[in-house]
């Protein structure tokens, strides 16, 4: 797996990020060969993202846009074992991600791990727009943070 980070100079947290990616990428038995790209910004930069591209004139702390639709991402003839297949990109608010850590008692490193692995699970496929679905993608959330090195 390749994970390109942009804005983000933390080695440490660059490290972790991709730990949590790896784990899962197991979890969900999601090919090696995949990249994906993370991007830390202020909160006036994703707010006219949300706009532009959610239509929702607010700062957020994470977006996703994903390349593939979860039907693709899952055709094993779609995606070649010899090239890389770029799921898409995560983008992060660094001062949401600060506010938030704050709000819930917990390191900034966390938080911004937390939110990486939401906009991850987003870019393979999951979703909580029904309940269901939430149910799924905020359990299998939390087994992978357990898995992690990431402080709780």
């Amino acid at each position: 797996m390749i994970v390109n980070f942009n804005n983000l100079r933390n080695e440490l947290l660059k490290e972790k990020i991709t730990e949590i990616f790896s784990i899962a990428q197991k979890e969900t038995n999601t090919k090696n060969n995949i990249s994906v790209n993370v991007t830390i910004v202020g909160k006036d930069k994703i707010k006219q993202m949300n706009n532009e591209f959610r239509k929702v004139d607010r700062v957020t702390d994470v977006l996703s846009f994903p390349l593939l639709e979860n039907n693709e991402l899952h055709d094993g003839e779609m995606l070649d074992e010899n090239i890389f297949t770029d799921l898409g990109d995560i983008v992060i608010c660094k001062s949401k991600a600060i506010m938030q850590a704050k709000e819930f008692g917990h390191s900034v490193e966390r938080e911004v791990c937390f939110l990486a692995l939401h906009g991850f699970l987003h870019v393979l496929g999951f979703d909580h727009i029904e309940k269901q679905d939430e149910i799924v993608m905020f359990n299998l959330q939390d087994k992978i943070l357990k898995k992690s090195q990431v402080e709780r």
